[in-house]
């Protein structure tokens, strides 16, 4: 029970891995409040009982953030754990076919919402002594993917918000770390078009030191690492979780697959 008593607030909880560290936390002991764009965020919350309350928000908008932190402060008190979680990919596609509309879309959710969530996420903490913020950022803002540049540049500014904020309020006891997730089987992937879709575990993605996706399920274990006091002398860490993927390039998955690496 390494999150006993505590009161984290997860963004994006309604799938994915989002909806993985929700039911990870609260399995620890955690009251947590489940905050998705959609309703799935109430009905993962209503499948963890009455140590979970679902809020349908989004982030991008500071009225909607407001609304969340305040309403996890009015059902358990406080908050010591917040995880920025929220985000989505914005399509794939060279710079010059990217529109504006889609770069601010991608950056209000990505990018601004961590802003918002943090920012008011922080002013609730320093009220009750302090706590952890965990930002799920991506592997993409370490390495530099094909297609992913507006995605990647506001992960890019998660990360370097995780470092600002980390030494912004160690004083105020609040610590503030980043998980970088590669490719992680979520259920949502292959409505991507960018990777094959057999069954976790079988299949073979190129470029991966481990030859594997990653589960959602271990991003939950990182991020509960993080938010827990097994990290309590951590903060400003940007920890990838990706198979190895930002070390560089093994070759494993091309040998394997017949791809070139030319």
């Amino acid at each position: 029970m390494r999150l006993e008593d505590r009161v984290a607030v997860i963004t994006g909880a309604g799938s994915g891995i989002g909806k993985a560290m929700t039911h990870r936390f609260a399995s620890e002991g955690a009251k947590v409040v489940c905050v998705s764009i959609s309703r799935n965020g109430i009905d993962v919350a209503d499948e963890i009982g009455a140590a979970a309350v679902g809020v349908q928000a989004d982030v991008s908008e500071e009225a909607d953030v407001r609304r969340f932190i305040a309403t996890a402060e009015e059902e358990f008190g406080r908050i010591d754990i917040l995880v920025n979680n929220a985000g989505f990919g914005g399509g794939l596609m060279p710079l010059h076919e990217q529109t504006t509309e889609n770069w601010d879309r991608v950056h209000g959710v990505n990018l601004r919402g961590v802003f918002f969530c943090m920012k008011y996420g922080i002013l609730s903490m320093r009220e009750s002594g302090g706590g952890s913020i965990v930002n799920i950022s991506s592997a993409t803002a370490v390495v530099g993917w094909k297609h992913h540049g507006v995605y990647s540049a506001a992960k890019a500014g998660v990360n370097q918000l995780t470092k600002a904020a980390a030494l912004d309020y160690a004083d105020d006891n609040i610590r503030v770390n980043a998980v970088c997730p590669g490719t992680i089987w979520t259920g949502l992937v292959p409505h991507a078009r960018l990777f094959p879709t057999p069954p976790p575990g079988t299949s073979r993605v190129a470029g991966i030191p481990m030859d594997r996706w990653g589960l959602s399920d271990e991003i939950a274990s990182a991020a509960l690492f993080l938010a827990s006091d097994e990290s309590s002398y951590m903060t400003g860490v940007v920890m990838p979780v990706d198979g190895g993927y930002s070390v560089g390039f093994s070759g494993m998955g091309a040998e394997k697959t017949g791809q070139s690496s030319a």
